[in-house]
């Protein structure tokens, strides 16, 4: 993806099975759960470089010793960070007497970070600052083990303000109005009434205070929790918790937006955002290999039992499309599968571009994420020219020549390596004007690949957001290499709404299909269209659902009115006008992917809001009307 955006976070949940001891005889190590912990998050920290955290829980610690660890680290390479300050724990162990780092028992009472559950957390940050306190896992303490509750996810929720109104009618006195304070104090109430309800329960049964606590720890109902708290939450998650006694969970929305793997053996149980991350580290086919079923929570009892209990109805699946076309690693076979697709049938809209003159037409691809897509579309075109070589040379006939048909199997598509980002420049220019000439040089061109005035340059994208980095940059470097023709080809299809689950696109205003929309608008003299959407956007808000998961009244996103005059055709040739930048000399072509064909490459991740606006939740739909209204009122704040 061209345009810098930042998404969904990561996390990585590990719990060990067996006591300490054990890894320490079969694998020789005591810090086998937390090597496992390092490797997962490395192997994820594609999903969050604004920060990072850990939590562990030590299982029966006396009284009076600490049981619930936590680091969180907003440093620019915040996973080492957080690890080094662990380990720099055990060094001075190992300086003391290095004996004592293959005692698991004594690591156990003595050292921090030397437990049997694990919790780690990758962010990036869509909304709020990028201070440590923003960082997750979150914790909300008690003196009494089961009322502990540590919190991380990767999530967000449309409708922060009625669930923040919520807590403040169950008098409680949140310290701020972000979903993730709000989530947590919201499982945390639901989590005090258990306690209370167990701890009444087993008192009127006769046990003294001292014998209810365990009794608690073993009879809490975490699936009534999460019922409960969950009631009235919409949005897109996957959020994992841990109680101070050892029990687990993670909890994935009705909708599957957010994705969550899992993988259990005799010896661990581990739960991740993707699924390579856990083959990697464990070495393990992909049929090993779980899903979190939407709707679902995995829960982990401190007893090891391992089980996946519905908590909200599952509604038809809207996994989110953005995780296959870029957000998650292409490693994972499926979405390497899916990728190559997406490029190849790109191939018939690329080849009407160029005439179907691939003689003198060179395909590459920007940024490195839009590789797989790239070698998706070489493989469509390779299939192309099968069928163009056959046919001439079944033409020859009887005048079948080693020059000719040499001249006819030498045809291939040409590919190279046009532009490389170079990771190491950096600008510490302010002045708008000289800061936007250094971002001009980001990419490094290989000169010498494309024939000044002859050949047509296919460059592949992953999305086309906001057309900014494509304007300021891209096109004015490749333009250098003189081609005849350029054609920018996305993976994606037009994006024209804003996400709201996770993805940061708040602000419609910012979309380059949104503004190319309104721009022909005001060429046909259709500004009325833009004032009705507005009237009907601002009616929706002031006197449609407050609450719209209660109320019952259908939220509708009346956006698209915006874009139904308009063929996609008339809307990327509008995107090419406004990308191109004034000194461009090749003629520029853009074209995205349909989204008939987004579907068709991923058949089970059909969530494409962004690109078709049917929102998966009544909250969806009112966000893209206040982001709607924000833009007519030139309010330049997020829609949630």
């Amino acid at each position: 993806m061209s345009d810098i955006l930042h998404h969904e976070c990561g996390i990585a949940l590990v719990r060990l099975l067996k006591p300490l001891s054990y890894y320490h005889k079969k694998y020789n190590t005591t810090f086998y759960g937390l090597n496992k912990l390092y490797l997962l998050m490395e192997k994820q920290h594609n999903r969050g470089q604004d920060g990072a955290g850990v939590a562990n829980i030590k299982f029966d610690a006396v009284p009076g010793t600490r049981y619930i660890s936590r680091y969180r680290s907003n440093s620019r390479q915040a996973i080492q960070d957080i690890f080094s300050r662990i380990h720099s724990k055990f060094e001075e162990v190992r300086k003391k007497d290095p004996a004592l780092l293959s005692d698991a028992n004594w690591l156990k009472k003595n050292v921090a970070f030397a437990g049997e559950l694990f919790l780690g957390h990758l962010r990036y940050g869509t909304f709020g600052g990028n201070s440590i306190e923003q960082c997750h896992p979150f914790l909300r303490q008690n003196n009494w083990m089961t009322r502990n509750l540590v919190l991380a996810g990767n999530f967000n929720m449309t409708n922060v303000d009625e669930l923040f109104e919520d807590l403040v009618k169950l008098g409680q006195h949140p310290k701020e109005k972000a979903d993730t304070v709000t989530v947590l104090e919201n499982i945390g109430h639901y989590l005090d009434e258990e306690n209370d309800r167990l701890y009444y329960k087993f008192k009127e049964l006769g046990n003294s205070k001292q014998e209810i606590s365990p009794l608690i720890a073993e009879h809490l109902d975490i699936a009534g929790i999460l019922k409960q708290s969950s009631r009235n939450w919409d949005g897109g998650y996957t959020i994992a918790g841990l109680f101070g006694h050892g029990d687990a969970f993670v909890l994935r929305d009705p909708t599957g937006i957010r994705p969550a793997y899992y993988y259990k053996d005799d010896e661990i149980v581990i739960v991740t955002s993707e699924r390579p991350a856990i083959q990697t580290a464990m070495n393990v086919p992909l049929e090993s290999i779980h899903e979190i079923k939407p709707g679902h929570a995995l829960i982990i009892r401190k007893s090891g039992k391992v089980k996946e209990e519905m908590i909200k109805e599952p509604t038809q699946r809207l996994s989110c499309s953005f995780e296959r076309i870029y957000f998650s690693r292409g490693s994972d076979a499926d979405i390497y599968k899916e990728r190559k697709e997406l490029g190849r049938l790109l191939c018939q809209g690329t080849l009407s571009a160029v005439d179907h003159d691939l003689r003198n037409t060179v395909f590459s691809f920007i940024p490195n994420t839009a590789e797989v897509a790239f070698y998706g579309m070489l493989h469509g075109m390779e299939d192309y020219l099968m069928e163009v070589k056959k046919r001439k040379i079944k033409a020859l006939g009887n005048h079948v020549t080693d020059e000719k048909l040499n001249e006819i199997l030498s045809i291939k598509p040409r590919a190279e390596k046009i532009a490389i980002k170079d990771a190491k420049l950096r600008t510490f220019i302010t002045n708008d004007q000289d800061r936007s000439d250094m971002v001009a040089h980001v990419y490094d061109i290989t000169y010498g690949t494309i024939r000044k005035g002859i050949d047509n340059l296919v460059v592949i994208d992953d999305s086309i957001v906001r057309g900014t980095t494509l304007k300021s940059s891209i096109i004015r470097i490749l333009d250098r290499l003189g081609p005849k023709k350029m054609v920018i080809v996305s993976s994606a299809p037009q994006i024209r709404y804003p996400d709201c689950y996770g993805i940061d696109m708040a602000k419609i205003g910012d979309l380059i299909a949104f503004r190319a929309a309104i721009e022909l608008l005001g060429e046909h003299n259709m500004e009325h269209i833009i004032d009705e959407t507005y009237e009907r956007c601002k009616e929706q808000l002031e006197h449609g659902i407050h609450n719209p998961l209660s109320r019952g009244r259908e939220m509708k996103n009346h956006v698209r009115m915006i874009y139904q005059p308009f063929t996609a055709e008339q809307i990327s040739n509008k995107i090419a006008q406004l990308v191109r930048p004034e000194d461009c000399k090749a003629e520029l072509q853009i074209i995205f992917q349909k989204i008939e064909d987004l579907h068709s490459a991923c058949p089970n991740h059909r969530g494409d809001w962004y690109f078709s606006g049917n929102y998966p939740t009544p909250g969806g739909n009112k966000v893209v009307s206040r982001a709607f209204v924000n833009y007519v009122e030139g309010i330049n704040e997020r829609a949630y």
